[in-house]
């Protein structure tokens, strides 16, 4: 079977059809403008591969906020965000009648969980967690087999975390200042650095002891309130310094100080099998569930 999904992001969108990440049929990218100019040309793709080859339903996998109730009237929509003009934005509806099959909804950090646990590093595990750290820090949170759900999607990279001792950073975050967001993402290094520097901070340097620690914050939250199986940890900044997964997961085994003993074996602060896949096959993963 054929299944369409669409990674909408903040800069760019990567529509898919795809029976599996062994069989991609065909993937197109829209860069992320208006709404209008973006979900236009992203319908007309949809309509596109309906006519000439078919699929059987459609995953959508969108930054955020965004609201997930399915009885609100404003289901799938974008609801408040720092990209211009794409707060309360429809993106569900038009996508859905462009593509004239079932369709689901959800975060793009969701999908992409639901992604690496069919098909990636989280296959076997009903719970599990997906984090990236990039322009934003996002959290997909599955827990007995689903995403988390409440009156808002999960919004834990912009939790509080314990600060390391010295770090003075006030934080990037226009909402919260030091939230994990604000000292761990990317416009946290340029702010702390300099853009011109960045590429250039070497794995000893002492912002990543601060960028660890953030992050390990966070998976202390995620583990004191879910025990997911693995936690894996991906993203424009960990992609570049592969030495944060281990410093990471050191401190998150201190933090615990063995409360909460990590599953042993295999690492449990881990890449994404997946890659930089893990999106648009997030939105595929959530085709593959869509409700008739």
């Amino acid at each position: 079977m054929n299944f369409a999904g669409v990674e909408l992001g903040g800069t760019k969108c990567i529509v898919m059809l795809a029976r599996g990440p062994d069989e991609v049929l065909a993937r197109e990218t829209v860069a992320t403008t208006t709404p209008a100019e973006t979900l236009a040309a992203i319908a007309a793709l949809l309509t596109q591969w309906q006519a000439e080859q078919g699929f059987q339903s459609l995953g959508v996998a969108s930054f955020g906020p965004v609201d997930l109730d399915e009885r609100s009237p404003t289901h799938g929509y974008i609801t408040t965000t720092p990209k211009p003009a794409w707060s309360d934005t429809d993106v569900l509806g038009p996508l859905r009648r462009a593509a004239g099959v079932p369709a689901a909804f959800d975060t793009d950090v969701n999908g992409a969980a639901l992604a690496e646990m069919r098909w990636g590093s989280g296959r076997c595990f009903d719970d599990f967690a997906y984090v990236t750290v990039g322009t934003g820090v996002g959290v997909g949170l599955v827990v007995n087999g689903a995403p988390t759900r409440g009156f808002a999607n999960c919004e834990l990279g912009h939790i509080r975390p314990a600060r390391l001792p010295g770090d003075v950073f006030p934080g990037s975050c226009p909402f919260h200042g030091d939230c994990v967001e604000g000292l761990a993402a990317g416009p946290s290094l340029i702010a702390r650095v300099g853009a011109e520097h960045v590429a250039e901070l070497a794995p000893a340097d002492p912002v990543w002891d601060s960028v660890a620690w953030a992050v390990a914050q966070l998976c202390h939250t995620i583990v004191c309130a879910a025990a997911p199986r693995a936690i894996a940890i991906g993203g424009g900044v960990v992609d570049k310094q592969p030495h944060l997964l281990a410093r990471v997961e050191q401190m998150l085994a201190d933090s615990l100080a063995r409360y909460m003993p990590l599953p042993e074996g295999s690492p449990y602060v881990r890449p994404p099998e997946l890659g930089a896949n893990a999106g648009p096959l997030g939105a595929i993963a959530l085709a593959m569930k869509a409700k008739p």
